[in-house]
């Protein structure tokens, strides 16, 4: 054998060594990638039903402070209607008193910022 056919075979041997080499890590690779892209994919649609289901609650929410705050409303104009002959309704109430009940009903009516917890 030439020193020439000797370097082609050892070559070519050389090149399929790597080429079982690189094929089988790629191979492995692409394995763990597709393993990691469906665990991630899973995870991502986790969320997403996480979020629906946060937003979901979030308007359930706001729905039933809005009928509270309906409510309220109507209660108070029934209120208004009842004492609206009432000596005693138009007696004057204390400033501590009034500002209190004041703030209270402020407080209950006051709409709540929810579009920071849904971004």
């Amino acid at each position: 054998m030439h020193k020439s056919e000797f370097t082609i075979i050892a070559l070519v041997i050389v090149s399929f060594i790597l080429t079982a080499y690189f094929g089988y890590y790629n191979y492995h690779d692409k394995q763990r990638l597709e393993r990691d892209k469906l665990e991630l994919t899973n995870k991502i649609e986790q969320l997403q039903q996480t979020i629906e289901k946060y937003n979901q609650i979030i308007a359930d929410n706001e729905q039933s402070k809005r009928e509270l705050e309906n409510q309220s409303t109507e209660r108070q104009e029934q209120i208004n209607e009842q004492l609206k002959n009432n000596d005693c309704a138009n007696q004057l109430v204390p400033v501590a008193v009034s500002d209190s009940l004041y703030n209270r009903a402020k407080g209950i009516r006051q709409p709540t910022d929810t579009s920071k917890l849904t971004k």
